[in-house]
């Protein structure tokens, strides 16, 4: 990666040579050997300890070459991967922000008849039907082996109308 990144470099500092030979047509690239980035001291708003300002100092000094260098050896002595921690953070990140956003309110409902008394089965059966469409022995076989699902994945004002008609004629109805 930083050889990538040092030919890239080079490549953009290249000039073209102001000798008009055939020769000299390829590109002369700068002296970078000699370059080297200035440590910049930088104010922390943490109280930290001289070490770890001159170790800050010291690495911010370094270049690509020797950074790279340096994050291999640690890698190496540590016995830890700077890819290893990268997959971690990206699934850190999206928990946490699932966990600030409020709790999703629920749009589906299922309408389930728990009971129906003896005295009630024809009125439920009748709105059983219209509500479902369903022929008459499948509308008296849903009602015979209860608790049993009527409706599912509904609106919340279709799941509630539902419930009314079918409390309406005596049975017991509950929104899951």
């Amino acid at each position: 990666m930083a050889s990538t990144t040092f030919s890239s470099a080079f490549s953009i500092l290249s000039l073209p040579s102001s000798s008009p030979s055939p020769s000299a047509s390829a590109p002369r690239t700068l002296p970078v050997a000699n370059r080297r980035r200035r440590a910049v001291a930088v104010a922390s708003t943490a109280t930290e300890s001289p070490k770890v300002l001159e170790l800050g100092d010291a690495i911010a000094g370094l270049t690509l070459e020797e950074a790279r260098n340096l994050v291999d050896h640690l890698q190496e002595r540590l016995g830890v991967s700077a890819a290893s921690f990268a997959p971690a953070a990206a699934v850190a990140a999206p928990a946490a922000a699932a966990a600030e956003e409020a709790p999703v309110e629920k749009t589906e409902f299922d309408v389930v008849i728990e009971e129906v008394p003896s005295s009630a089965r024809i009125a439920t059966i009748k709105v059983v039907r219209a509500l479902t469409n369903l022929a008459l022995k499948e509308a008296k076989d849903l009602i015979e082996g209860l608790p049993k699902k009527l409706k599912e994945a509904v609106s919340k004002d279709e799941a509630e109308e539902a419930k009314k008609q079918l409390e309406g004629v005596g049975a017991k109805v509950s929104i899951a």
